[in-house]
């Protein structure tokens, strides 16, 4: 996490990273990073868009834990979250899944649940598959 953090901070012209070495926190720092780079009119390095994506996901299902939804990020991760019936085999009833950028942006609240799904570059299927009620996870506004 913090290789994938300062690769990304460095790509920004930022010095490395001296806070903090603890998952949460430097999950936090490469939301961070990671939206900098889009706000500045660049890609986000590919490891620090990876960490950026689970720390969100972890932090979704730390917020509301259970197994009723899975939420996919292709390629990076799934998880799954929000109380009430689960399942144990085959495709959930209730999936959400979305781009990388597409799930940062939701995640951050720089992206409306309603937007994205019209966009296309958001698919929730099942009865329980809008989460948008969880949404954000964190605030990260534009620079």
């Amino acid at each position: 996490m913090l290789t994938a953090l300062n690769e990304q901070r460095a790509a920004l012209g930022e010095p490395p990273w001296d806070g903090q070495v603890a998952p949460l926190v430097l999950g936090r720092a490469a939301v961070v990073a990671v939206t900098a780079a889009i706000d500045a009119g660049g890609q986000p390095l590919r490891e620090a868009l990876r960490t950026a994506v689970r720390y969100l996901l972890e932090a979704l299902a730390d917020r509301v834990p259970g197994r009723a939804v899975e939420v996919r990020i292709p390629p990076f991760a799934a998880v799954q979250c929000i109380e009430g019936p689960r399942h144990t085999r085959g495709t959930p009833p209730n999936v959400v899944e979305t781009d990388p950028l597409t799930w940062l942006a939701l995640a951050t609240g720089r992206l409306d649940w309603s937007a994205a799904a019209a966009s296309g570059k958001l698919r929730a299927s099942g009865p329980r598959a809008d989460i948008s009620a969880y949404l954000p996870v964190i605030r990260v506004r534009p620079c």
